[in-house]
């Protein structure tokens, strides 16, 4: 069954339930037969508020761009309709038992001039409903959305932070690697005005030497007692098996 055959019909059952409860209040007080008129108009309007808006909130959430959603006009329009035809049918054959007092106007009444006014109960208020809806429920999904959008900002900026001290440091390590920065004996620091280039007003730096060479290897490359005249180089590769090794 289409949405808005559901809506018409089941307006059109509240109202003439509301016209039935009415006509018996009015038959018990008679003196207060003003008020109960408005407040069985008041629950008619109230329904279709909450009906409606509920249908302006579900497809509000269901589509968050406007342009998208479903067209909830024709819907209860159709259904104010509906509703307004079988609501004045019914509550004319609602009349004719004879232990309920619905309506004294005729049946072209009902289904006409009775008929358009609850179409009006039915369609403006649902109107007024479908909006206030989808106003407020567009409104807290933005909200929401701003919400998610500042933490994942803040995030962001938190690891952008952090990977620009972490940056930092290493460009500082990398600098001082290749001779942005000068490490002296005494443990001070200093950065040069250039790269690569010292402070030409610092101290020289003075290191140990690495090793101590000897000048005179004669006793290391000649064992003692043997002949120390120039010999013609050996290859390696091609010496004779049977030949006694140097120094044997």
């Amino acid at each position: 069954m289409n949405a808005w055959v559901v809506r018409g019909l089941g307006m059109a059952l509240i109202h003439i339930l509301v016209r039935v409860m009415l006509g018996a209040a009015i038959t018990q007080w008679p003196l207060q037969g003003s008020v109960l008129r408005w407040v069985a108009l008041l629950v008619v309007v109230l329904v279709a508020l909450i009906w409606a808006g509920i249908d302006g909130i579900r497809d509000r959430h269901r589509n968050p761009d406007p342009d998208q959603g479903a067209d909830l006009t024709m819907l209860w329009l159709k259904a104010a309709l509906l509703g307004g035809i079988v609501a004045g049918i019914g509550s004319w054959l609602a009349d004719l038992l004879p232990s309920l007092n619905v309506t004294q106007n005729s049946f072209f009444f009902e289904i006409t001039s009775g008929a358009a006014f609850t179409v009006l109960l039915i369609f403006v208020p649902a109107m007024l409903a479908v909006f206030l809806g989808r106003f407020f429920a567009g409104r807290d999904a933005k909200k929401a959305q701003q919400g998610r959008d500042d933490g994942r900002a803040t995030t962001r900026g938190a690891g952008s932070a952090t990977g620009a001290a972490a940056g930092g440091t290493a460009a500082a390590a990398i600098a001082d690697d290749n001779g942005y920065g000068q490490h002296y004996p005494d443990g001070t620091y200093e950065q040069t005005g250039q790269a690569g280039y010292a402070d030409p007003d610092a101290d020289t730096a003075v290191f140990e030497p690495v090793h101590h060479y000897r000048q005179d290897t004669s006793d290391i490359d000649s064992g003692e007692g043997q002949n120390t005249t120039w010999q013609e180089p050996v290859d390696l590769g091609k010496r004779n098996p049977e030949e006694p090794k140097r120094g044997e």
